[in-house]
Formats: C-alpha cells, sequence, structure tokens
C-alpha cells in the first residue's frame, strides 16, 4: 500500500523517552501501511540505538526504520530522515513527545482535504514531570515547547509558524526549499542555535504557500523539572538570540539593529509583566519572565564560535 505521510524523529540521548514517542505512532488510529516512522539518531551514547532496534524488532508489522546521521545537530539530522522519505506528507516529531491516538488521522484528514495547503503544525501540550513548577508562566512555557496559536483551524500571521517538534510539510515543498538551514543546527549537543523553524516556514511562504495552524494535531512533550535549571533555561532562551543573529546576518546591519531595538522593546515589556505577577502575588512568576528576555538578547549580541 502506498505510504501517505512520513513521521521524523530526530533523537539525541532519549533513552528513557523515545519508546513512549514509538508507541504512541504504533497505536494511531490509522492505518499502518499507510505510513512510516524514520527515527534519526544524531550520534546517541546512550541506549537509544537499542532501545530503537529492539522495539522495532518487536513490531515487524510496522513501517518502523531507525537509522544514524554524525553530522551533529537537528537539521542535518531531520534532513537526513527527509531525504530517505517515502510519504508524500513530512511529520517531524521530537523524541520526548506523544501523539495523541487521532494525531495521524486529523492531520490527514486535514491536508487530504487542503490539498494546496503546503505546511502545518499543531498544538503541543507540556507533560511536567512530576508537575508545573510555580514559577511556569505562559511568557516563558514557550521554552519546553508549549504552544497553542487558536482554537479553530487558521492560517498563521505572516510572522508566526509552527514548532519543530509538530509540524508538517509536503515532501514537495520540503525539496523545493532544500529542507532545513544546517547553518541553523537546533540543538547541537549544549550549543543551540535555534530558529531553523522559523528559518523554514519563511522559505516555504517565500514560495507563496500558506501555512495553518491545526488543533487536532496534538503531542504531549515530555518536560523533566529537575532538569530546568538557570543553566539549561539559558542555553535555550540565548539559543533563540544565536539563530535569530544568524538567521538574519545576510540581511546587513539594518536588519540586526533593527531586531536589538525589538529585542529591547520586548525586554521592556517583560518588566511590566514580571512587575504585574510581583502586585497580584504571583512573585514566582515574576523573574523568569524578564530573565528570559535577558537571555535571548545575550545570545543574539553573543559572537558564535562553533
Amino acid at each position: 500500500m502506498e505510504i501517505n505521510i512520513s513521521v521524523i524523529i530526530c533523537s539525541y540521548n532519549r533513552e528513557l523517552f523515545i519508546e513512549q514517542a514509538l508507541i504512541s505512532l504504533l497505536e494511531q488510529d490509522f492505518d499502518k501501511n499507510n505510513f512510516e516512522v524514520i527515527v534519526v539518531d544524531n550520534n546517541s551514547i546512550d541506549n537509544t540505538e537499542q532501545v530503537c532496534k529492539k522495539f522495532i524488532e518487536n513490531h515487524p508489522g510496522y513501517n518502523f526504520y531507525y537509522l544514524t546521521e554524525k553530522q551533529q545537530g537537528s537539521s542535518p539530522a531531520r534532513n537526513k530522515g527527509a531525504s530517505l522519505a517515502k510519504g508524500e506528507l513530512l511529520i517531524f516529531m521530537d523524541d520526548d513527545a506523544v501523539a495523541e491516538k487521532d494525531f495521524l488521522k486529523n492531520t490527514w484528514k486535514f491536508y487530504s482535504e487542503n490539498k494546496t495547503v503546503q505546511g502545518f503544525g499543531g498544538r503541543i501540550i507540556p507533560r511536567y514531570i512530576p508537575a508545573e513548577p510555580k514559577w511556569m508562566s505562559k511568557y516563558v512555557s514557550a521554552l519546553v515547547g508549549n504552544f497553542k496559536y487558536a482554537d479553530s483551524v487558521v492560517e498563521f500571521e505572516p510572522n508566526k509558524y509552527p514548532l519543530e517538534s509538530n509540524m508538517a510539510v509536503t515532501k514537495k515543498a520540503f525539496d523545493e526549499v532544500g529542507g532545513f538551514n544546517t547553518a541553523l543546527p537546533g540543538v547541537k549537543g549544549k550549543l543551540r542555535i535555534t530558529g531553523e523553524g522559523k528559518d523554514f516556514y519563511f522559505r516555504v511562504k517565500e514560495k507563496g504557500y500558506r501555512i495553518f495552524y491545526v488543533p487536532g494535531m496534538v503531542v504531549h512533550h515530555v518536560v523533566e523539572v529537575e532538569k530546568l535549571t538557570s543553566e539549561y533555561l539559558y542555553r535555550v532562551a540565548s539559543g533563540i538570540g544565536r539563530g535569530e543573529r544568524r538567521r538574519i546576518e545576510p540581511q546587513g546591519k539594518g536588519a540586526y539593529w533593527k531586531k536589538v531595538v525589538e529585542y529591547l522593546f520586548k525586554l521592556a515589556a517583560s518588566v511590566v509583566i514580571g512587575f504585574f505577577y510581583l502586585i497580584t502575588l504571583h512573585p514566582a512568576k515574576s523573574w523568569p519572565v524578564i530573565q528570559f528576555r535577558i537571555d535571548v538578547l545575550k545570545g543574539f549580541l553573543e559572537k558564535i564560535n562553533e
């Protein structure tokens, strides 16, 4: 039977969670012959390889595959998976995500009814382990992948886009724009130069294609609260800034200083939001909002050394 969907999972040291992701795809309310799952191991040093190979061996009736990509970074790994995909539609999902049972059904339903749409993405719900921290707010939760754009199907505004951990694009459009920009590798060990999804979808939009949000396309993203240290949050937030600097570098100094002004404005707005949390008796939420914007700005101003 024809493969309609290729789900591509880039993995790096996720032996504890990758099986949950695979099980959630195994249990989909969608014909198993019409989709494939491609796990791209990006130099894991834990037991990710063994977990994946054992899972595939135990489920021979499914189109699940394991391969490796030695060039470090989410972008080259995703590109490797896409290059071998047989599906008309590519879906990118994280190795610590859990898809809802109707994930593929809802995704394919939207696409089959809107064949002129070349890209779209859906809802990402954090699954905090053991529980959501008191300091978390909607202004900071983007750092752990929380994403809800609308309550119904809607086209993304020009400067908005889906997140990489739950995004779909046609193989045609993916090949047409040349895949992910490897100069924005995403997660590369402890170094983060993110924004690869933003860059990708902006290039898709430049081709004249429309990008939509599909709320029925839902995954849950595992968040280990004990790992949300100040160091980790700095790496994530500063990675946003680094990626944005690299993305706009070809546009010249004017774009650089325009972005600096934008980030300073957002920092000022975060101070106002932080003060609001303080006076409304939610002090734990106050400083993280401000720190987030400081860290993004620091990353943007930082000279990138790889």
